[in-house]
């Protein structure tokens, strides 16, 4: 059903706020290009009315952490058949650009600026040109939704298209006007799709069973902390850790180390945790893995931010490497995404390297 909210003031005689509109869905594209954290604070604008080569223009488009594009179509008065049909013929453009033609596409919409700099400074990382737009994800973002869109939109996504709609309603509060959000999908599940997905079709394979997480090594999170007390982690926003949710008591998890290689391989003994909540191991019985962990940060700064605070997963490890001896051949997996379930042929060839490495059978 379509999604409805409201907004009331707090005090002993709770007011509800009254729903308007804004003047123009253009004003909307003005806001979130001059302050995107509207939409998210963990994607990079790169192009604003990009023309492609069909002679349409993309509203918004930005850049994840792990190099994946997004697609932003505002609904404005067209049908829902129209606009779904608009994105996904932009979203067949968007998966043919090569990195130099997302390069120049950044340097029109930032007046000159390097994208690889700039998204070495916004993420912490750099980014290859083999992770450049591996994946995608289409967001629609409208005013108002109807049924018929949100069939549309779940339908796609049960199909593993990694398409959302994000929606706006606005209301009145004395002379101002206030702007609330909510995503019709969980914003990690289309996430996902889009992991799963950046795959082209003639590589693709049922998924093994097989789960890849990716293990930030740094002053955040030491690996060897990982692997004497039994965890993977991430944090830092929901891109890090939504995915974790994946992870199910049971599971059997490969981790590598971006940069490095494969360490370790584990069974899941629990489900995901938040860092005030997670405790570890130690001769002295359970404790509170805050007050133990020493080598690394986890976040601490956001430990009361649910969306930014460090989550953990405990794991069982079946065997680990320290990082100077990571297994790292050519053509094996890789994936920014903390964890995923990849369907791919190269998964399968990195598992049959790895079991034989970690000797597991």
């Amino acid at each position: 059903m379509p999604i409805r909210h409201a907004i009331w003031t707090v005090g002993q005689t709770p007011q509800e706020l009254r729903l308007s509109r804004l003047p123009s869905e253009q004003l909307l594209e003005d806001m979130i290009a001059a302050n995107p954290s509207i939409l998210s604070d963990e994607w990079m604008p790169i192009g604003r009315q990009e023309r492609t080569s069909y002679d349409g223009r993309i509203d918004l488009i930005a850049i994840a952490p792990d190099g994946s594009l997004i697609l932003i179509e505002i609904k404005r008065d067209r049908t829902p058949r129209e606009v779904a049909a608009q994105a996904l013929d932009y979203a067949s453009w968007i998966e043919q650009l090569e990195p130099e033609d997302i390069g120049r596409m950044y340097e029109r919409f930032s007046k000159g600026r390097n994208l690889k700099e700039d998204f070495e400074k916004r993420f912490g990382h750099s980014i290859p040109d083999e992770e450049l737009n591996q994946s995608h994800q289409i967001i629609i973002v409208a005013a108002e939704l109807d049924e018929s869109t949100e069939r549309i939109v779940r339908y796609l996504n049960d199909r593993d298209i990694p398409i959302n709609v994000l929606f706006f309603q606005v209301f009145e509060h004395g002379p101002q006007q206030l702007l609330s959000r909510a995503w019709v999908i969980d914003p990690v599940e289309t996430q996902v799709h889009a992991a799963t997905t950046a795959t082209p079709s003639k590589d693709k394979e049922p998924w093994n069973g097989e789960y890849y997480a990716n293990f930030g090594h740094s002053s955040t999170r030491p690996w060897e902390e990982a692997r004497q007390y039994g965890f993977i982690s991430g944090g830092g926003g929901k891109f890090y850790s939504g995915t974790m949710k994946l992870l199910q008591q049971g599971d059997r998890v490969w981790v590598k180390v971006p940069g490095e290689g494969f360490v370790g391989v584990g069974t899941v003994k629990g489900p995901m945790e938040h860092a005030s909540n997670f405790q570890v191991e130690t001769p002295q019985g359970l404790r509170p893995a805050m007050d133990v962990l020493t080598g690394g940060t986890y976040h601490r700064e956001f430990i009361d931010d649910p969306e930014r605070s460090e989550y953990f997963v405990p794991i069982d490890w079946i065997n680990t490497v320290p990082i100077s001896q990571a297994v790292n051949e050519a053509g094996m997996f890789g994936n920014r995404n903390t964890v995923c379930r990849p369907k791919t042929r190269q998964w399968s060839y990195t598992i049959d390297l790895l079991k034989r490495a970690f000797g597991v059978s």
